[in-house]
């Protein structure tokens, strides 16, 4: 019996082995080659994936296959360059570290025209809910609106991105910020950087980041978060802090001690910016000498803190938690302010989107005005 069984086996796995070998010679694929994209092939002026599996696998397996809305070729096309141009770039050199020791490529993440914080005195401009951008975006000589920016990115963003970007601006709010104070470990500032995108928070503040330390590549630990973060980078506290007050921000940093507020008893509809500090020394003396006040979160076990990223992340949700609690949402845009940050987005979105910006821009300008 034992020898018909391994006979059986025998047979069978030869038969299987025969069949894989007749799928794999019978498969012939067809690439017609995109810029940078092998695997897509035109049909009938619309854009389908080239299958990996033949008919019979695709229906054993339990696959569906989704045909994929007609678009003119030329613009699906584009869309797919877009939107992957940035993907490509995978250095060695880890992202947030370059970002945080490279003031000037951090400003460049930002493409609307900003806000001025100081008058011409110099003075701070006290705000009582801050929103960064102004409704305009500068290329050559002249300005686009935010309205002009989505017009012009339309073509060649594709449908289900810019559904994504709408859904994420919803929940996007400045009422709440994080800020990272002399932080050494570029994981952690990665990971607190991740975890501020996925919660909705928008804006990311970083205080005298140790450059001259070195740990491992941490690029895959953010997962592209600092793309669509406005991140803010500061020489001291002091500055941070008096900056932040003007926009209207209470400064709670966490702290274990007697005075400490528990994050639970806290209204977090105020407009707050939460400080972690350093991973072993904590937060500083002077932010908080500087904080309006010091909260923590409550601990039920033999040690006494949490790792940084991880405060951070339990800071952020609940105080998501807290705000749709008492106002329905953590999102708390604009109409105006959603428009301006889905353009900011759009012209985030790959490092074609400027230059298309100005082709548009210049259209504009060459196209003749009616007279009324």
């Amino acid at each position: 019996m034992s020898a018909m069984s391994a006979c059986k086996t025998l047979v069978r796995i030869s038969i299987s082995s025969l069949e894989f070998s007749l799928v794999c010679n019978q498969r012939n694929f067809s690439f017609i080659p995109l810029p940078n994209h092998p695997s897509f092939s035109p049909i009938s002026s619309s854009l389908r994936f080239a299958s990996l599996l033949s008919p019979a696998s695709s229906i054993s397996l339990g696959l569906t296959r989704h045909k994929l809305h007609s678009r003119p070729y030329v613009h699906v096309a584009e869309s797919v360059a877009v939107e992957t141009t940035d993907l490509a770039d995978d250095s060695n050199k880890d992202i947030v570290e370059h970002l945080l020791t490279n003031t000037d490529d951090v400003g460049r993440l930002m493409k609307m025209e900003r806000r001025s914080m100081t008058g011409d005195g110099g003075e701070l401009i006290q705000s009582k809910r801050w929103f960064p951008y102004l409704d305009k975006f500068k290329t050559g000589t002249t300005f686009l609106s935010s309205s002009e920016i989505l017009e012009a990115m339309d073509p060649y963003i594709m449908e289900v991105r810019k559904e994504r970007f709408s859904n994420v601006v919803k929940s996007r709010s400045y009422s709440v910020c994080l800020v990272v104070e002399g932080l050494c470990d570029f994981g952690n500032v990665s990971a607190a950087f991740r975890s501020a995108d996925a919660l909705g928070f928008q804006s990311v503040h970083v205080v005298s980041c140790d450059s001259s330390k070195r740990y491992r590549d941490n690029r895959h630990v953010s997962m592209g978060a600092e793309k669509w973060l406005d991140i803010e980078l500061w020489n001291s506290t002091q500055e941070c802090f008096e900056v932040l007050k003007s926009r209207g921000y209470r400064i709670a940093t966490t702290h274990v001690g007697m005075d400490a507020v528990s994050i639970y008893d806290m209204d977090w509809t105020c407009p707050t910016a939460i400080v972690v500090g350093n991973e072993n020394r904590g937060i500083s003396d002077e932010a908080l000498e500087l904080s309006d006040l010091h909260c923590s979160i409550p601990m039920k076990g033999m040690v006494d803190s949490f790792n940084v990223s991880v405060a951070a992340g339990i800071l952020m949700h609940h105080a998501v938690c807290d705000r749709t609690s008492r106002l329905g949402s953590h999102g708390d845009l604009s109409l105006e302010e959603s428009r301006i940050l889905l353009a900011e987005f759009s012209l985030r979105h790959s490092k074609s989107a400027i230059s298309i910006a100005h082709e548009f821009a210049k259209r504009k300008a060459a196209s003749p005005v009616s007279k009324l």
